[in-house]
């Protein structure tokens, strides 16, 4: 998994690190080591359910978000479609809701358009995590850059066992599973 953010104290509680507190709820819930630093990125990996994952927090900042994904490209059983989940903030889905998808554009993600010029490819897994939505006439960086207020934060955080269950499902019964399951009824699952 690829868990976007940014590094660093000041945009811990921000909107854009979405990803990042996902990246920790899995290597919480699956209990794995602590992230520690392994070139432009913070890395967690072990076994879950039979599988080795690793959990990777990108320290470059979001617009270079790409550079964490090189070292996957020189493994020749590196399947981007199958084997890369992106988690990634959206404020165009509201605090408590998320998507997952096999593929799609950038949408305006600086994060993911360095993903996408680093694997030169669009298709490549990614769970949106909804941090809208954008009020009207907010400047989306500005949005995505201030903390989430507090009842905000709460939200997300009572979304982060759902988010997790949908990761696993993404790698145990794979990617239709996982959005037949979880892109419905606001990310609600059975």
């Amino acid at each position: 998994m690829l868990a976007l953010g940014n590094p660093g104290p000041e945009y811990a509680a921000t909107r854009h690190n979405a990803g990042f507190l996902a990246g920790d709820a899995l290597v919480a819930r699956w209990r794995l080591p602590k992230f520690k630093r392994i070139g432009p990125a913070l890395v967690s990996d072990g076994d879950v359910a039979g599988e080795h994952v690793f959990v990777v927090k990108p320290q470059t900042y979001m617009n270079r978000s790409g550079i964490a994904a090189r070292p996957l490209l020189g493994r020749d059983d590196f399947d981007v479609a199958r084997d890369l989940l992106v988690l990634v903030d959206e404020f165009a889905l509201p605090v408590g809701t998320f998507r997952i998808r096999p593929h799609g554009s950038a949408g305006g993600h600086n994060g993911l358009k360095s993903i996408e010029a680093t694997l030169r490819s669009r298709e490549y897994p990614r769970l949106r995590i909804g941090v809208g939505p954008l009020p009207e006439g907010a400047d989306w960086a500005d949005y995505v850059l201030a903390p989430f207020e507090p009842d905000e934060r709460e939200t997300l955080d009572a979304t982060l066992p759902r988010i997790v269950d949908c990761v696993a499902c993404w790698m145990e019964e794979g990617i239709e599973a996982a959005m037949n399951r979880f892109n419905r009824r606001g990310s609600e699952s059975d």
